[in-house]
C-alpha cells in the first residue's frame, strides 16, 4: 500500500501540473487546451478527495462511521469565506469598507465580534483548521468519553451537522442566512477571477491533498496505527490489554475534523460561494459513497472514489438531472454487493491472482518430487 500511495502522489501532481500547463501555455484555439472551467471542476474534485480521504482516516482504519464530516467541511469553508468577505471592502454594493453587503442589507450597525481578525488572511487559515479541530475535539470527548459507538454515534454526527445547518440559516448568526457568502474578489492580493490564480488554486489544492494523503499514511503505518486498527476491530479486547481506545479515536477524529476543514477552505474561493446548504447531512453521505466506491481503508480508493463519482455526477446532473439520485443509490448498492472492498479491491485481487498461482504451482510440483526421491 505504501508503493500504491506513491503512484498516487505521483500521479496527482503530475496530472494536475499538466492540466495547469496545458490551460497557461496553450492556445484557446489548439485542440489540446485546458479550458478554465476544467481546472475550476478539477480543483472542486480534489477538495471533494480531501473529505473523502478524511473520512476514510476515521472509518477505515477507527470505525468510526461519521454522517456528518461536511460539518468540519462547511465550517473550514466559511473560515475562508468571512476572510475572502472582509477581503471585498468599499467595493461592494453598498461601498462600505468593514460591513458586508448582507450586513448593510440587514440594517447592522458594527460588525460582530467573532468576525475580528478576520482581515488577516493568517488568522483566516488558523481558524480553518482551529474550529473544526476545536469541535471536533469537544464533540469526540464527550462521545468517545461516554462509550457510544456504532450507529448511535452516526446518528450524533449526522444531527450535528443538521444542527449547524439550522444555525446558519438563520439571518441573525451574521453568516449571510440562506445566501450564505458570495461575491468574493481576491484572495492573498490576487484577483479569484484570474485564471492564472484559479491554476494556482488547483496546484495549491494538489499538493496539500498529496500530503495529507502521506501524513495519513505514516499514521496509519505508525504503531499508533496499529493500535487504532485494533480498536476497530475488537475495541473491547484492546481496551483489556491497557489502552484507552477513547484517547486514540480521538486524536484521529480531530485529525479527520482539520483535514476536512483544509478541504472546505480551498473549495469556497474555486467555487465562489460558501452557504448553509455545505451543512447538508445528504453531503455527508455522499462522502460515505465516495470511500465505499473507492475501497474504504486504502486512502487512495477515497481519492479516487471522490474523483470519479463526483466527475459522473457533473456528467449525469446535466444529462438526467432527475435520474442523478437514484443512480447514485443503485451505484452504492451494487458497489456493496459486488464490490465490498471497492475499486482498490479489484487492484489487490489482481495483484494477489500471481502470486496464488506460484503457491497452487508449488504445491502442486511438491508431491511429485516426493514421489521421484521415493
Amino acid at each position: 500500500m505504501r508503493h500504491a500511495t506513491l503512484i498516487c502522489v505521483v500521479c496527482l501532481l503530475g496530472l494536475t501540473a499538466l492540466l495547469a500547463c496545458l490551460n497557461l501555455f496553450t492556445p484557446a484555439s489548439s485542440p489540446v487546451h485546458v479550458p478554465i472551467y476544467i481546472v475550476s471542476l478539477a480543483g472542486k474534485y480534489l477538495c471533494f478527495a480531501i473529505l473523502a480521504l478524511s473520512v476514510d482516516l476515521i472509518w477505515g482504519f477507527a470505525g468510526i462511521l461519521s454522517l456528518g464530516h461536511a460539518a468540519f467541511f462547511g465550517l473550514g469553508g466559511y473560515a475562508m469565506g468571512m476572510y475572502l468577505m472582509r477581503q471585498i471592502g468599499p467595493r461592494g454594493m453598498y461601498g462600505n469598507p468593514i460591513l458586508p453587503d448582507f450586513m448593510v442589507f440587514l440594517n447592522w450597525k458594527e460588525l460582530p465580534w467573532y468576525w475580528h481578525g478576520f482581515d488577516n488572511p493568517v488568522f483566516a487559515v488558523v481558524m480553518a483548521l482551529a474550529v473544526p479541530g476545536v469541535l471536533a475535539l469537544v464533540f469526540g470527548w464527550l462521545a468517545f468519553r461516554s462509550r457510544v459507538s456504532g450507529v448511535y454515534l452516526s446518528i450524533m454526527t449526522q444531527a450535528l451537522t443538521y444542527a449547524l445547518a439550522l444555525a446558519f440559516n438563520r439571518n441573525d448568526m451574521g453568516f449571510g442566512g440562506y445566501n450564505g457568502l458570495t461575491d468574493f474578489k481576491e484572495m492573498f492580493g490576487f484577483p479569484l477571477q484570474a485564471d492564472a490564480t484559479r491554476v494556482g488554486l488547483l496546484l495549491a489544492t494538489a499538493i496539500i491533498l498529496a500530503l495529507q494523503l502521506l501524513v495519513a499514511r505514516y499514521v496509519v503505518a505508525s504503531r499508533f496505527g496499529k493500535v487504532l486498527i485494533a480498536v476497530r476491530d475488537t475495541e473491547s479486547r484492546t481496551r483489556f490489554l491497557g489502552y484507552r481506545p477513547e484517547y486514540y479515536k480521538l486524536f484521529v477524529f480531530v485529525l479527520s475534523a482539520i483535514m476536512a476543514g483544509i478541504g472546505g477552505a480551498l473549495y469556497v474561493p474555486q467555487v465562489g460561494i460558501i452557504n448553509p446548504s455545505e451543512f447538508a447531512p445528504a453531503n455527508s453521505i455522499e462522502a460515505v459513497i465516495w470511500v465505499a466506491v473507492g475501497g474504504r481503508g486504502t486512502l487512495v480508493g477515497a481519492i479516487l472514489g471522490a474523483v470519479l463519482v463526483n466527475a459522473g455526477k457533473t456528467y449525469f446532473t446535466s444529462a438526467l438531472p432527475e435520474l442523478w439520485l437514484f443512480a447514485l443509490g443503485l451505484l452504492f448498492i451494487l458497489v456493496t454487493l459486488l464490490l465490498p472492498a471497492g475499486i482498490m479491491g479489484l487492484f489487490r485481487r489482481r495483484a494477489a491472482a500471481p502470486a496464488e498461482a506460484d503457491e497452487a504451482g508449488a504445491d502442486e510440483a511438491a508431491p511429485q518430487l516426493t514421489k521421484q526421491d521415493a
